[in-house]
């Protein structure tokens, strides 16, 4: 009528005013209606949802304190610290690899805000999980393993001693099942790449990668982890949970048992054996100091394990001192190689340099409180590390607990300048060649040009 565009038979604009379907409309207009817009409106913004789960989180750890301290309050004074000290002995080491996790994550967010493309460095896939996704996993990781402890205390408490024993074999079980589930849910193919650098750390077969030894340094950081892994899973194996009959120190899983030295040794043996495989196939001797470095924590375990198995004055007199030489030398060429090899301070350019600038990067960007501050804490964690090291120190297990937390945050340190670091090579690998390709092109063309 009017020449303008033609209107589709279905516009709304053509419908009857006496249609059910306008008056439908009208309604759901006046109501607010059921537009995207609206939708969108009514959802809660993602603030309020993210304080919601704060404070449930909140209440669920108020609840687990408060239950398991009037758990441990019924039982007798005699008993009471035997029994911590065994349920702490089940769960701190998902604590501790929990912690591990919330880090990593830590240093994924800070590598996508400062533009280093660990992706690549690491020579992941597509798939590969972002800190979102790896915060999410520690999440649950820290809700579900207090949850499991606080009703491990509790049903021993109330004298349910077989439900008690249970809880930390139904956990464990759990974790191996999530780890190795052969189906493509729980992020497998992280699962999948975790598992096969785990196997390839073990049985160095091929050449090494980047991932293979980065993997391999952070497990010699959380030796205390699988040490007390062999100790739960021993007293699972021969029944000993909720009991105290492993508390005797000749029992097969007491503080004489030989597999702890073993066990804290074996993430050494493992980079040990990187470092001559990657001789093999560089020739580089560099790869030989490094072995050199991990090679000198296996006196430091060893001689403190001999203390149980030697006269006290012998330990005294002979041993005890060739171990604080054997530790003195550790911490001190382990430090050098940080500082020189790993981090190579020459190139601190980039690490808290974010793409997108924040007062966290303006704090620490470029401050020279920084370095100082991550070169003593290495030095003075790698020294206090030495203590975990130590098989006849384990009795003081909360010292041991925080010192272990402490060399997995020196490891969390570690991980930004050891990737950034790789990352520099990376970069300037590419640029040289890239020069070398303009250079032949240049050849090419005045020698075409010559024969013109």
């Amino acid at each position: 009528m009017f020449g303008g565009l033609a209107v589709p038979a279905n516009s709304p604009h053509l419908r009857k005013s006496g249609s059910r379907t306008y008056v439908y409309d009208l309604v759901n207009d006046m109501r607010g209606g059921n537009t995207p817009m609206n939708a969108a409106a009514m959802m809660p913004s993602p603030i309020l949802l993210w304080r919601f789960k704060v404070l449930l989180f909140l209440i669920w750890g108020c609840i687990c304190c408060k239950v398991g301290w009037d758990s441990v309050m019924r039982m007798s004074a005699d008993k009471r610290d035997l029994f911590l000290y065994e349920a702490f002995l089940y769960f701190n080491p998902l604590l501790l690899a929990a912690l591990m996790v919330w880090l990593w994550g830590i240093n994924l967010w800070v590598f996508a805000q400062g533009g280093a493309n660990y992706a690549k460095i690491f020579d992941l896939d597509q798939n590969h999980l972002t800190h979102r996704e790896i915060w999410k996993c520690a999440m649950w990781m820290t809700i579900i393993v207090p949850t499991s402890m606080t009703a491990y205390i509790y049903l021993y408490s109330h004298g349910e001693v077989a439900y008690a024993a249970s809880q930390p074999v139904l956990l464990y079980a759990a974790i191996v099942m999530v780890l190795i589930f052969p189906f493509d849910i729980f992020y497998f193919s992280s699962r999948y790449f975790f598992l096969r650098t785990l196997w390839r750390i073990v049985f160095p077969l091929q050449a090494i990668s980047f991932a293979d030894f980065f993997l391999a340094d952070i497990l010699t950081s959380m030796v205390k982890v699988f040490s007390d892994l062999e100790r739960s899973v021993c007293r699972m194996v021969h029944r000993q949970v909720a009991t105290i009959a492993w508390l005797e120190a000749d029992s097969v899983c007491g503080s004489h048992s030989v597999a702890i030295p073993l066990v804290l040794v074996l993430p050494y043996l493992f980079r040990l054996n990187q470092c001559l495989r990657q001789y093999k196939d560089t020739g580089e001797k560099t790869s030989l100091l490094n072995a050199l470095k991990y090679s000198t924590a296996v006196p430091v375990i060893f001689l403190s394990a001999l203390k149980y198995h030697v006269f006290p004055e012998r330990w005294t007199n002979f041993y005890r001192p060739l171990w604080l030489l054997s530790s003195v030398v550790n911490s001190s060429y382990s430090f050098y190689w940080d500082l020189t090899r790993d981090w190579d301070l020459s190139g601190f350019t980039r690490i808290f340099k974010f793409s997108k600038p924040n007062l966290f990067s303006y704090m620490l960007h470029g401050r020279r409180w920084v370095y100082i501050w991550v070169i003593g804490s290495n030095l003075v964690l790698r020294c206090t590390w030495t203590y975990k090291l130590s098989a006849h120190l384990r009795h003081n297990y909360l010292t041991v607990f925080t010192i272990a937390a402490l060399e997995i945050f020196r490891r969390f340190q570690w991980i930004f300048f050891r990737v950034e670091n790789e990352w520099n090579k990376m970069n300037n690998k590419s640029h040289m060649q890239m020069s070398e390709m303009s250079n032949e092109e240049e050849k090419l063309l005045h020698s075409m040009n010559y024969n013109v």
